[in-house]
């Protein structure tokens, strides 16, 4: 069995991960961290706080922070990053993320997502959201992360 974690930096996606790596410590099972980072998409790292405004966008620093994250809080988990390329022209990039968690997902059989989303399966959810759309899909199971343990 194997643990899926869709990984942005933020807070709740290191809930997530930490969640996880709990269950997977209970259970025997493998922990994937998959970070996302879409080609040529300067304003969405922006969005996410991997760069700030006037930084230059580079996707492989971007990776190295991100999977140090990773490292610091499950350093045994299986680190993955994927660089979807614009496969539509009327795709948000959104789409292209989703899309390619949903592959990982089955790439790597994984039996649980754990996803860390304020929002996720809510009626109303915001269009930067990757929650409720990767929530939707029955081949797996979901454990959506709305809090941050704050010890």
């Amino acid at each position: 069995m194997t643990y899926l974690v869709p990984f942005d930096g933020s807070a709740l996606a290191e809930a997530a991960l930490e969640r996880a790596t709990e269950f997977a410590a209970l259970t025997d099972e493998e922990v994937v961290a998959l970070v996302v980072i879409p080609l040529d998409e300067r304003d969405f790292a922006v969005e996410r706080g991997w760069i700030d405004e006037g930084e230059r966008y580079d996707p492989d620093e971007i990776e190295s922070a991100l999977e140090a994250q990773i490292r610091a809080v499950a350093p045994d988990a299986t680190f993955r990053c994927e660089r979807p390329e614009d496969v539509s022209s009327v795709a948000s990039i959104t789409t292209d993320v989703v899309r390619t968690i949903r592959a990982v997902a089955q790439d790597v059989s994984a039996e649980i997502v754990f996803i860390g989303s304020e929002n996720a399966g809510r009626v109303s959810t915001p269009v930067s959201s990757v929650g409720a759309p990767v929530s939707e899909d029955p081949r797996y199971d979901v454990h959506i992360v709305r809090h941050i343990d704050e010890d």
